[in-house]
Parts: C-alpha cells; structure tokens; sequence
C-alpha cells in the first residue's frame, strides 16, 4: 500500500466527525443533546421529565436530575421484567455486567444505537493509522482477548436476561460488520464458558493462542489488565512474548488510568517496540474518548454524548473545565440520561484528558503518587 493509499479518504471520513466536534465543542454538545432528548421523549423516563420541552442546557439540567447507577436500578429492572420503554427506546440486544470496580456489579443494557456508537472506539486506531501511514495494519486481523458475551442469568418476573460483558456482547454483534477479522471470533470464545476464574482465562487465552498463532495479528484491542495477563501466560505456558509471535503494529487499550505512563513500558516489552499504544477511555456504559495524537491523553467524542463534570465550583461542561481541574464525570448516552458514571477527570490543554480513577476518597492522593513514581511530575 501507498502513502497515498485510496481508502484513506474513506478513513478519514470516518473519524471526520470526530475533529469536527473538537474544533466546536459548544456547538456539537448543543447538537447531541437534541438527538438524546429526541430519544428520551420516546421513553416513560423522558416523558416524565418533559424532555420534548427541553430547548438549552438550562433547561435540560432544570428537568433532569443527575443520577447514579442506584437511582436507575428500579426502572432497570422494570426494563428487565418487560417493560422496555420505561426506560429505553428500544429492546436491548445484550445486558453488560460490570466488573464492580466501586462494588457490586452493575447490569447496563445495551441498545442497537448504542451499540452502533461503540463502533466508534475504533477512531483511535484509525487516527493512529492515518497519522502515521501504517497502513500494514490494516492487511493483518485483531486478536480477540475480549470477555465472554455470556456470563451469567437473572430471572426477573419469570423472565430470563443473559448478561455478559460489554466487549463481548460488542464483538459478538458488531465485529462481523468489520473488514478486519477478530481472531478467535466471539463465538468461539463463548463456547469456552463465562466463567471468570483463572482457568477460564486459561482456556481462554490457549484459544486464543492456538488460532492466531499462524495468522497475520497486527492489532491488539481491549482491557489493558487483561493484555498484560495474556502476555505473561503466554511467557509462562508457551515461553515467548507476544512480539515473538506476531508483528504488532498499533495497542488500543483502555480500563485503566496511566496506560501511557505506568503501560506503555511494559507493553512494548512484551508486545514490540514498534507498536503504537493508543488509550482509549470507556467503560461498561459507553465508550467516551481516545487518543488522537502523541500526547498520551485521550479527547472527547462530543458528537456522540453529552458531557458535563461536576467540580469544586460546580456544574460545568467537561469542554469548559479549566487546565489542571479535576472533577467528576456526568454523561448521557442514548441509555442513561446525566449519568453520574463516578470516573474522576482531569483536564489539560484543550482538548486533553485523563481519567484519573474512581471517584473515591484516595484517588487524587493515589493519582499524584503514581505521577512521581513514573517520574512523571513535570508533564502537566
């Protein structure tokens, strides 16, 4: 492939509305929240909070209270019994459990549009290629290490809801729709079992070993705990790193804080040097943001959700937080209307973030240690 490859064009208009966004914050987040009232009005929720009479912002915090995940719980479940549009515009296609970083798992559902927006996440490593004319890896396939779509199952009002995680349930519905294949597909991975012990994850990554040993892995997507684990089982159980293995040309991880501080060392050890590292920043209720250039911040999708972050002095957009400004995370996704989703966020040059962590009472505490023992308290 050429520096002038032809599907660059079509790259780029992918990622398109993205830097369109980012160049006009105001006005993409004054744009997506017509889009996400329009879907609220659909719902039992909205139509109790007035949502076809929302015109502005004001409005829209005046009639919509923020909320945590216990708030939602009851009409969750009252999706769960049946009663989708309660809560939702349309019937869930998968339930993602979360891993329970503040507690006990939460049961998130996800939508076709929700769903289609998570497609998104893939603007980082796309901006990566772009950026830097690797266009190798587009030739080659993903290795799939994602969790199992199937974990478990609740019976509510004698119905029966399956529930896994959300990377799962993403592969399994929209990973067909991809040009790049993901090797072991998610069916494979789900035959395996939802178990989540160490010997599932065993047998998970033995799987996933024996199919992509042989074939052209240039990509790398997911959880960055669980590629580290990947790699050193595959150092223990086989006796080789991943970068032995395959040529690694771009790393899109997220589910931590500092994946290009306290990672990215250790990742190119065991996967390459030659490997770009690309952090995304998602969770179990939407996938938020994603690195654009060589700054190891992520920046925003503003045409997709609405953000705001509660700060020491308020309420506020996240695009209107100050460099150095820290504060907790509300977004509303096409599920959950001004979420508080308790992910601490601190700000830097426009438009550069990091997620710090968890909103709890160590997290700016903890943030700082790990800054100095990166070496790392002159970078902003």
């Amino acid at each position: 492939m050429s520096a002038d490859n032809p599907i660059a064009p079509i790259l780029q208009a992918f990622i398109q509305p993205w830097h369109d966004a980012l160049a006009n914050p105001p006005a993409a987040q004054e744009s997506i929240l017509k889009q996400l009232l329009s879907i609220y009005a659909k719902t039992g929720y909205g139509q109790q909070h007035h949502a076809d009479t929302v015109g502005s912002v004001a409005d829209y915090r005046a009639a919509f209270p923020v909320r945590t995940y216990a708030d939602y719980e009851p009409a969750l479940r009252r999706v769960m019994g049946g009663d989708t549009h309660a809560f939702l515009e349309a019937e869930p296609l998968g339930w993602a459990m979360t891993r329970g970083s503040t507690g006990s798992s939460k049961f998130v559902p996800m939508t076709p549009r929700d769903l289609e927006q998570r497609h998104n996440a893939a603007r980082g490593p796309i901006q990566y290629v772009l950026h830097n004319k690797r266009w190798d890896i587009l030739q080659g396939a993903n290795l799939n290490l994602s969790f199992p779509s199937v974990v478990g199952s609740l019976e509510v009002n004698n119905r029966t809801i399956e529930y896994g995680y959300a990377t799962g349930i993403y592969v399994k519905h929209v990973a067909s729709r991809t040009p790049i294949p993901s090797i072991p597909t998610q069916d494979a991975i789900d035959a395996v079992g939802g178990g989540t012990d160490r010997k599932s994850w065993d047998a998970r990554f033995q799987l996933a070993y024996e199919s992509a040993q042989d074939q052209n892995i240039t990509i790398l997507g997911g959880a960055v705990q669980v590629m580290m684990k990947f790699a050193k089982w595959l150092r223990k159980t086989h006796h080789a790193y991943p970068k032995s293995l395959w040529n690694f040309g771009v790393l899109s991880l997220g589910s931590a804080p500092g994946i290009n501080s306290s990672y990215r060392p250790r990742l190119l050890a065991m996967y390459g040097e030659k490997a770009g590292v690309v952090e995304i920043y998602g969770a179990t209720e939407g996938m938020f943001g994603q690195q654009r250039d060589d700054r190891r911040y992520w920046v925003p999708n503003y045409d997709l959700y609405f953000f705001e972050v509660e700060t020491r002095s308020g309420i506020k957009m996240l695009h209107e937080m100050r460099p150095g400004e820290t504060g907790s995370l509300i977004v509303s996704t096409p599920v959950l209307p001004r979420y508080k989703i308790l992910d601490l966020i601190r700000a830097f040059e426009p438009p550069h973030f990091l997620c710090i962590g968890r909103d709890q009472k160590w997290t700016r505490t903890a943030y700082w240690l790990r800054r100095a023992l990166d070496f790392d308290l002159g970078r902003g």
